[in-house]
């Protein structure tokens, strides 16, 4: 577990430096721009082929018990993110997210942001040492420690039904 600490801290430390955390590519099956490494809610909505983040999403309630222990625990925990920006299930998720952090008052500076590919791998091999194969993955960390993780949409298919539950053990 203290490797997962050091690992954190060093992302942290490294997405304070003005020079740039990723790389860039495009998907091989589909084309579309892939970003690798550590990435920013900003240079996702400021980047034209990156639509999906401005996708219309008034439509989504978060799930009640995610939000009341999200609440709860906004102040301890940190999430560990993994997205595709080539992914579907990325373009759906992530925005979600982003709303439900803005909605509890989630500090972002508790959020990192990590950008892979379609076979799963950032810059560091960092997917690798975190067991990631899956994208979106949400980590929450405590202290940390993972307490627990919702892969794309969750067990229920709705991923906040399983983070919900994710955020309850770490009261």
């Amino acid at each position: 577990m203290k490797f997962l600490a050091v690992i954190f801290s060093l992302l942290l430390s490294f997405s304070s430096f003005s020079q740039v955390q990723y790389e860039v590519s495009k998907d091989p099956e589909n084309g579309l721009k892939t970003l690798k490494g550590i990435l920013s809610r900003e240079l996702l909505n400021n980047d034209a082929d990156f639509a999906w983040m401005k996708n219309d999403i008034s439509w989504y309630k978060p799930n009640a018990d995610c939000v009341t222990n999200l609440t709860a625990v906004k102040d301890t925990i940190q999430l560990l993110v993994f997205v595709g920006t080539w992914c579907e299930d990325s373009h759906i998720v992530f925005p979600q997210l982003l709303k439900m952090l803005d909605q509890v008052g989630f500090n972002m500076k508790r959020l990192t942001v990590i950008g892979v590919d379609r076979k799963k791998t950032t810059l560091g091999h960092l997917c690798e040492a975190l067991n990631v194969t899956k994208a979106p993955t949400i980590m929450v960390l405590k202290a940390g420690k993972e307490i627990g993780r919702v892969e794309e949409f969750g067990k229920y298919g709705v991923y906040d039904q399983e983070l919900a539950e994710v955020l309850a053990k770490a009261k």
